[in-house]
């Protein structure tokens, strides 16, 4: 199905992206796709088509774009060694601040892109993206009306821009989905994610699911789960459909 690559120019420079888009003619609803902590790859684009393919024009930007050009990264390959040595200078080069900065310039372009239909959208991020999900959502309440989180790590923390502490800006409807072995995403941490949601009055779907580990939503994962995986697309597909038309 069609994709173009574009360049949007971000906070700190000219981010690479990539807009996937059904088959047949637009306008569609538009969905913003943040990427886990290994960067774009095949899995991920094949993903975000997926998405597409659905009823949305997809935006899957390159949040690695302040550390540059990359070779598309094989997590299996990479779990092999220290794969904190490997994607943790570049995970350092963004993170949820950055992200919030950033998607000001990825709403305003899907704002003026002719395959969009509306100003609302729908975000989705996994793992070190199911962070800057929920803090789209919280940044841009007039405009996310849905966030989907999955195996998203550190969602509750000390850091000034953990998620949690926008809880009461976000008028989206969330889905947060956590597993039961993945240690950036304990289970006192989503009870306090669960605890700042509901104080704000946050309409969610938030669990932690049993038989999971950390990134079972990524085919290339050596921990991807099948079924799972289907759970979370389905789940995450009923939100959207929700709420974008």
């Amino acid at each position: 199905m069609p994709h173009q690559a574009i360049t949007i120019p971000a906070a700190d420079g000219l981010c690479p992206a990539f807009l996937f888009t059904p088959a047949g003619t637009g306008p569609w609803p538009a969905a913003l796709f943040f990427m886990d902590g290994f960067g774009l790859r095949p899995a991920l684009m094949d993903m975000a088509q997926r998405l597409a393919d659905h009823g949305y024009a997809v935006l899957l930007p390159d949040m690695y774009y302040r550390w540059g050009a990359y070779q598309p990264l094989v997590p299996v390959e990479v779990f092999k060694g220290d794969f904190r040595a490997t994607i943790g200078p570049m995970m350092a080069t963004t993170g949820n601040a950055a992200a919030a900065r950033d998607s000001a310039a990825f709403l305003a372009w899907l704002g003026t892109c002719p395959d969009v239909a509306g100003s609302a959208i729908g975000v989705v991020g996994f793992c070190m993206g199911g962070g800057m999900a929920l803090t789209a959502a919280g940044t841009y309440p007039d405009r996310v009306v849905a966030a989907a989180s999955f195996h998203g790590g550190r969602l509750v923390s000390d850091a000034p821009d953990s998620p949690h502490l926008l809880a009461s800006t976000i008028k989206a409807e969330l889905l947060v989905a956590g597993a039961d072995n993945d240690a950036s995403y304990p289970p006192e941490m989503h009870d306090a994610l669960v605890t700042a949601l509901d104080a704000a009055g946050v309409r969610h779907t938030s669990a932690i699911w049993p038989g999971l580990a950390h990134g079972w939503m990524k085919s290339d994962f050596p921990v991807y789960d099948a079924a799972g995986a289907e759970r979370g697309w389905q789940a995450m597909l009923d939100l959207f459909a929700r709420h974008l038309q």
